[in-house]
């Protein structure tokens, strides 16, 4: 018996309504909780293509800032087709840099990644396969705060006993200059001192184009309050603060974690790390195995193909 019409247009409304109630479904369980990052896509983990293989990361949750910012990067394509700029065998490879991406796929329009403030965590560390978020030093960078994109993969070396009291100590200095830094005597100096420091940068870069009186008065500025941070012989009173502070000292778990698979614990609470590789470390090792020049770029550029978010699922324990 044959399907009237009106029962045929009956059965078309039920599922088109029936697709609708899916679809409506399916959008109220992910949302958009900031832009360019979705709820779903906090469950999910990155995979990423380079010239020499694939790497699977996971974001930490303990991490948000630093979490939603690389998450929202990924989403916009913003890495890919940029080149690991700094490999040093034993230590990381660092990628991330706008500039290294090729001139015929920049986007000149681009808004560039703000810094994104420190989020030191004290059992995320700086173990083979750690993601560490790169920044500038602590002279023109007092609170420490991440570069926008930029980031490193951890690749280490094992340690012992003698090797981690020695990287425990440059952390414990560390962590006394910047406290040193930061004490309201001397931190409008070093605020001027980056501001300076920020726009002969960007002068040299021919980002901004001064008269030369001009240009000669913020140079001449510059000499003169890093003449002036001298005089402080901030190290010495890094020293001493040392002695009065409450220092940092590795937990008994992460010294077994550096001992067995390595790691580069002089990073650990002064560099922001938020996340791990979970599959691919051989592909980290290969690329920092490759030549490079004397400040560390590769002779042959290394690229990042693709990054994207990729369903989450368990992988074997081995990280290679």
């Amino acid at each position: 018996m044959k399907k009237t019409n009106k029962s045929k247009s009956y059965m078309k409304f039920v599922s088109t309504l029936t697709l609708v109630f899916i679809l409506t479904t399916l959008f109220a369980c992910d949302s958009e909780i900031e832009k360019g990052v979705m709820k779903s896509d906090l469950s999910k983990d990155i995979e990423m293509v380079t010239d020499y293989g694939t790497i699977i990361m996971r974001l930490s949750d303990e991490t948000p800032k630093h979490r939603n910012n690389f998450i929202r990067l990924v989403n916009e394509n913003f890495f890919d087709s940029i080149s690991f700029h700094r490999v040093i065998k034993k230590f990381l490879i660092q990628t991330g840099d706008y500039a290294t991406k090729p001139s015929s796929l920049k986007n000149d329009s681009i808004d560039l990644p703000r810094n994104i403030d420190a989020e030191f965590r004290p059992n995320l560390f700086h173990k083979r396969g750690a993601l560490n978020a790169a920044r500038m030093g602590d002279d023109v960078n007092p609170s420490r705060s991440s570069d926008g994109s930029q980031f490193t993969i951890i690749q280490g070396k094992i340690q012992n006993d003698s090797t981690l009291n020695h990287m425990l100590s440059r952390v414990n200095f560390w962590r006394a200059k910047n406290n040193v830094i930061n004490r309201p005597e001397y931190k409008n100096d070093f605020k001027k001192y980056k501001s300076l420091s920020t726009k002969i940068e960007d002068i040299e870069a021919s980002k901004i184009v001064l008269h030369k009186e001009d240009e000669d008065l913020i140079r001449a500025d510059f000499t003169e309050i890093s003449n002036k941070i001298k005089t402080y012989n901030i190290d010495s009173l890094a020293n001493i603060e040392l002695n009065n502070m409450e220092k940092y000292n590795y937990p008994e778990t992460h010294r077994k974690v550096y001992k067995s698979i390595g790691g580069s614990p002089h990073l650990d609470q002064n560099y922001t790390v938020f996340g791990e590789v979970i599959k691919g470390m051989k592909v980290v090792d290969s690329i920092a195995d490759v030549a490079t020049d004397k400040t560390d770029k590769p002779i042959k550029n290394v690229y990042i193909l693709k990054i994207k978010m990729i369903e989450r699922r368990n992988y074997s324990e081995n990280i290679d």
